[in-house]
């Protein structure tokens, strides 16, 4: 992994010492080995990542075990770039503690956080964020989950899907319809224990990087009113501040796996002999090599800039879009580029790259399709422009 960014103007000391920390740790733990068992490898990761102490970073409050008060961007961003690069499941159950208590760190109340933040710490519960559903998923506002007030609860009917870690998460965040206003307006957040009557696991999903996914039906499901999330109508809002933590989080792990590529592409070109020397006396390579290199730096200023910003607590609706868009498209384009360079290796399953080709596809759809962050990034440059 190159480490001269970490030099930049963007971090501090301690962001450095962290990213060094974490690089040796995952140099001597991780691998990026696949095992047919999905769901008990994340559960190991999951709690490797807690015993280690990685996890703090994933919540806010020292004294609910967070490393800070308040969630550091750049921090998550080093640390998911670092895990991404050596192991892409431990990106992803890294990421999914953050993203599936993060509603919690920001709008929880005291007990709720006393309850649920320690243990997404320490590993001892996996997290998950319950959004989407079949017809709204980058219309995320159109959800038609509901919980319906009923005694000293709520009572929640419907379904959610892409739900990661579906089936193995000790609670989930869920937003649902409670019908204060139309539209987002109307919407409330909810925690629900994974054993909760009427929470059922409908459909476990298998994707081409896998790792836990589901589809939850919710019948007749009560939770008491002291796990309503915030205010009554203010889930939605709840929901876009929790992305607006972890969507360039997206940007740094496909920079991640875009450095890995790149070791892998040079490693290849560097030692295949051909017609006489090696790949990479070829012009061809050269250039591949140079755009592959200015697409990381360039993706990386943009990645890094934007978590910068949200630490000054600075909008970065535009910025972090931009980032994920950038970062995640770059990285498909140097990962196939290094697939190529290996050739018909390339596509041998399980090989470095080919595994790399599978992990970042689904990167340009979740927490935001690339054609969602076209529209949001035109909407804020047009923003006062058009009366």
């Amino acid at each position: 992994m190159s480490e001269d960014h970490w030099d930049w103007p963007f971090f501090e000391d301690e962001h450095r010492k962290l990213a060094a920390a974490l690089q040796d740790w995952a140099a001597g733990h991780l691998n990026s080995g696949t095992s047919t068992d999905v769901d008990a490898r994340c559960r190991r990761l999951v709690r490797a990542l807690g015993d280690a102490g990685w996890l703090r970073h994933t919540v806010a409050g020292t004294e609910f075990g967070g490393s800070r008060d308040q969630i550091d961007t750049r921090a998550i961003c080093l640390a998911r770039e670092i895990l991404a690069e050596h192991n892409a499941l431990a990106d992803f159950a890294f990421a999914m503690q953050g993203l599936g208590s993060g509603a919690i760190s920001l709008a929880g109340t005291d007990e709720q956080k006393r309850h649920y933040l320690p243990r997404v710490a320490t590993g001892a519960a996996i997290a998950a964020f319950a959004l989407s559903e079949t017809d709204a998923g980058s219309d995320a506002a159109a959800l038609s989950c509901a919980a319906r007030a009923d005694g000293d609860g709520f009572v929640i009917d419907g379904e959610k899907t892409w739900i990661s870690n579906g089936g193995i998460a000790d609670f989930y965040v869920v937003f649902a319809r409670t019908g204060e206003a139309e539209g987002a307006r109307g919407i409330s957040a909810f925690i629900v224990d994974a054993d909760t009557a009427g929470l059922h696991i409908a459909e476990r999903i298998d994707l081409i990087a896998p790792h836990p996914l589901a589809r939850l039906r919710f019948e007749g499901c009560r939770v008491p009113a002291t796990h309503r999330l915030g205010d009554a109508g203010t889930g939605f809002a709840l929901a876009m501040r929790t992305l607006d933590i972890f969507r360039t989080s997206v940007a740094a792990a496909a920079l991640g796996f875009a450095r890995k590529a790149m070791a892998e592409a040079l490693t290849r070109s560097t030692s295949r002999r051909m017609f006489g020397g090696v790949l990479a006396d070829f012009q061809l390579t050269r250039a591949e090599l140079a755009q592959m290199a200015t697409t990381i730096d360039s993706t990386a200023l943009l990645t890094y800039r934007a978590a910068w910003q949200r630490d000054q607590g600075r909008p970065v609706t535009r910025e972090a879009a931009m980032a994920k868009m950038a970062a995640t498209e770059g990285a498909q384009r140097v990962i196939d580029a290094a697939v190529q360079m290996w050739g018909a290796l390339g596509v041998v399953s399980d090989r470095p790259v080919e595994r790399l080709y599978r992990d970042v596809r689904a990167l340009r759809i979740y927490e935001g399709a690339t054609e969602v962050q076209q529209l949001i990034i035109a909407r804020e440059v047009l923003r006062g422009t058009i009366s």
